[in-house]
């Protein structure tokens, strides 16, 4: 069990620089968590500490009740939204909460990220949902993340950012990353005269690709 809780300690503090590298954090904003196989505990960042400069002793556990388990520093104060994501998910292996410029941008706007214009988007991620405005950290906002995350794997937070699940790690980071270019395509689109949304037998076609299907299934054991 030791090894495989230091394995994703190391993937988390991997997956944090790579937020903070490629502009998705700044500072000590953002926070990202992965489940521990075989328990009723997760992994979290911690609050305070920039993304880019974690190791491996900062990172925390927490039972699902956010209570603390082990661990030096105070857990992120977003733990409470990360909890009941994995008790509506079970699928749900890694969550990641970021602050993209552009996909957070659209948050700010309250513009939704869902036209069918982008085949990654409807083969990585699918629909985007909308969560309503809460205070960051409060059980409010908990609650309606993990309402939306039922049938979601990628968030949009009013005025705050973003939120991607997965199997992995990998793919829940690799989600945030595809958002954020989704972002800067409709947005772009949208200054050139406005996107042409993909017809729903040319999505059903995309989803059904086999090079999609395999792509999904190796990022879901990355870790």
């Amino acid at each position: 069990m030791k090894q495989t809780v230091d394995k994703l300690k190391e993937k988390i503090v991997e997956i944090s620089r790579r937020l903070y590298q490629r502009g998705l954090v700044a500072g000590a904003g953002g926070n990202v968590s992965v489940r521990i196989p075989d328990s009723s505990c997760i992994l979290v960042t911690p609050s305070g500490v920039c993304k880019g400069y974690l190791n491996l002793s900062d990172i925390i556990k927490v039972d699902l009740d956010g209570k603390i388990i082990e661990g030096r520093l105070k857990p992120t104060s977003e733990t409470p939204m990360h909890t009941e994501i994995y008790k509506v998910r079970r699928d749900v292996n890694a969550v990641v909460h970021a602050h993209p410029p552009f996909s957070t941008g659209f948050a700010c706007a309250r513009v939704p990220l869902n036209s069918p214009i982008f085949p990654e988007v409807i083969a990585m991620i699918g629909e985007v949902a909308m969560v309503e405005y809460a205070t960051p950290g409060t059980k409010e906002l908990a609650m309606k993340v993990a309402e939306a995350a039922r049938n979601h794997d990628a968030l949009l937070l009013a005025n705050h950012g973003t939120i991607t699940l997965g199997a992995s790690l990998e793919q829940a980071y690799q989600r945030t990353e595809v958002l954020e270019e989704f972002a800067k395509i409709l947005l772009v689109s949208t200054l050139l005269g406005g996107p042409k949304p993909l017809s729903s037998e040319e999505v059903r076609r995309i989803r059904g690709l086999d090079a999609e299907k395999y792509r999904l299934e190796y990022v879901k054991h990355a870790d």
